[in-house]
């Protein structure tokens, strides 16, 4: 059981290394996307897609880890998730604590990521509004009738649908 503790908390800890690394490219994201940068943008998201490829294999090689140590101790591997899986390790107190270290710590990456996320995702939609702004207002302009010609050369001198010198009385 020892062994398949520390091989989880070996996982978890690639796990959140793995993830800090994706944080890193979230924030960098931030002012590439403020600026614009379309290529930079390219490339940052090429390299999250290699680490989150990564992730992907952790996480599998975590299910893996996690469901023999339910098989171990007898515990539907459904219902045991790492917060019980700590508490169930009172007689193994060093590695009680190196599992919760490596948990808090994976949260809170995980939480500030999804915060980074949130945020350059309003940005972008911030972005796209823009744009279909801009869009919009260069396709109204373009569509706009030429009949607003206010200038004195092309005043005419008459007003739409009155003629000069004639007046109605029979109305």
């Amino acid at each position: 059981m020892a062994s398949l503790v520390e091989n989880l908390i070996t996982v978890l800890s690639e796990e959140c290394d793995e993830y800090e690394i994706v944080l890193g490219l979230a924030r960098s994201k931030t002012p590439v996307i403020v600026a614009g940068d379309l290529d930079a943008l390219g490339k940052i998201t090429e390299d999250e897609q290699s680490h989150a490829d990564r992730l992907q294999n952790l996480d599998s090689m975590r299910s893996k880890v996690t469901a023999d140590i339910a098989n171990v101790i007898n515990r539907d591997v459904n219902e045991l998730k790492l917060r019980n899986l700590i508490g169930l390790l009172d007689k193994s107190p060093a590695e009680q604590k190196k599992l919760a270290e490596v948990y808090d710590r994976l949260s809170a990456v995980v939480h500030e990521l999804a915060r980074v996320n949130d945020q350059n995702s309003e940005l972008l939609k911030s972005s796209l509004e823009m744009v279909d702004f801009e869009l919009n207002l260069l396709n109204s302009l373009k569509a706009a009738p030429e009949t607003a010609n206010y200038s004195r050369a092309n005043y005419t001198g008459g007003t739409l649908g009155v003629t000069r010198g004639t007046f109605d009385a029979k109305q």
